[in-house]
């Protein structure tokens, strides 16, 4: 759909390289009939942790931190959101990431979260070191073993 200007309304936020979207449905709504900030929280932890374990390929990676979250704005019913994330910093046992979520409806930003860090853990369940220190686009880092059964079941060709 164009704007009344004539051009093409897009997704511009400049570093963000993953995105999911969301419908907001009944289940999601506050008693005030927006978004539950809480339901969005729990969508964008859900998404960091996917994104922290393709960038540090181990699934076990747990949430350290969640900076300050500026609301901005909100949702309704039926409105589509997007959510963005972009790693900003690989530490030692750690990737932190910057996270952005807009109403693509309306077109309006509804948060922004500066630090997301998630560490990555051992067998053990303590912190180990990842050995990454940049971002990877593709899928080469995706784990290759389930964490219950220290498996993976390919699909045959």
């Amino acid at each position: 759909m164009a704007n009344d200007s004539g051009t093409a309304w897009h997704w511009s936020e400049e570093g963000i390289n993953f995105h999911t979207r969301k419908w907001v449905r009944p289940e999601d709504l506050n008693a005030n009939g927006t978004l539950f900030g809480g339901s969005l929280l729990k969508w964008i932890d859900e998404e960091a942790a996917i994104y922290a374990i393709l960038q540090l390929g181990n699934y076990r990676v747990v949430t350290k931190l969640i900076s300050e979250i500026n609301f901005e704005a909100s949702a309704l019913q039926g409105d589509l959101i997007e959510m963005g994330l972009t790693a900003t910093h690989f530490g030692r046992t750690s990737l932190t990431m910057r996270a952005v979520v807009r109403n693509m409806i309306t077109r309006k930003r509804i948060l922004t979260i500066e630090r997301l860090v998630f560490v990555s853990l051992g067998e053990d369940g303590h912190p180990t070191p990842h050995g990454f220190s940049s971002i990877t686009y593709d899928r080469d880092r995706m784990p290759t073993e389930h964490p219950g059964t220290g498996t993976v079941r390919l699909p045959s060709a």
